[in-house]
């Protein structure tokens, strides 16, 4: 994406570290760093200055290892992103990119659950064993139209906080992996697939307002 603008407010390193671990759920050092393009050794200082206080938690199982937010963090990035959004005036351009994401999150909710499932003879849903490619590519376009309505809802959310900066890009980005057959771009788990990433951004944008997450179920 081309954008003459000029960038948004640029957030605190406190702010994005603690926050890229909530939007991802679960990450280790290089991806809460790697999300908003942060050093990795001042990254790892402000995690452990975050797990002193009780905003995370570090646990590692099954070969795997990685931060969690507690619900003091929870508490704690609520407070950051609601002074951030009243100093930086975004609160407007942030909630109409909300309101024009509701239908573009059912459209996406429903393309991916057609990549996974599909009906049967006796309408009941089964497993899509990917060996119809008309149905394949009309989910694929499904998406590829969701990617053009995504890059100006970015655009817009980008002018006021850089922090939103990159999710139309990641999502086209794992489209295009998609595209070429890769089809666990599409809504796979453990890669930044179109779902991952989508994911990321409503979370993103329900966090920054102050939104319940019990107001948005099933979304």
């Amino acid at each position: 994406m081309t954008n003459d603008t000029l960038p948004g407010r640029s957030s605190q390193p406190e702010l994005l570290v603690l926050h890229s671990v909530r939007i991802q759920g679960m990450a280790d050092d290089g991806a809460v760093a790697e999300r908003f393009g942060l050093d990795e050794a001042g990254t790892h200082e402000i995690l452990l200055d975050d797990e002193a206080y009780g905003w995370v938690s570090h646990a590692a199982f099954a070969g795997t290892s990685g931060w969690s937010m507690t619900e003091r963090g929870r508490a704690e990035d609520d407070r950051r992103l609601a002074e951030e959004l009243a100093e930086s005036g975004a609160r407007p351009a942030v909630e109409s990119a909300h309101e024009r994401f509701g239908p573009l999150n059912d459209r996406l909710l429903q393309a991916c659950t057609d990549w996974q499932l599909r009906a049967n003879g006796d309408e009941r849903l089964v497993p899509n064993t990917h060996t119809d490619p008309e149905w394949d590519a009309r989910v694929l376009d499904e998406l590829e139209a969701l990617e053009a309505e995504l890059e100006p809802l970015v655009a817009g959310l980008s002018q006021v906080l850089a922090r939103f900066e990159g999710y139309d890009t990641r999502f086209s980005s794992a489209l295009a992996r998609a595209r070429a057959g890769r089809g666990e771009w599409v809504a796979g788990t453990g890669v930044a697939s179109c779902h991952a990433v989508w994911m990321e951004l409503h979370e993103d944008l329900i966090s920054t307002l102050g939104v319940d997450r019990a107001a948005t179920a099933g979304q």
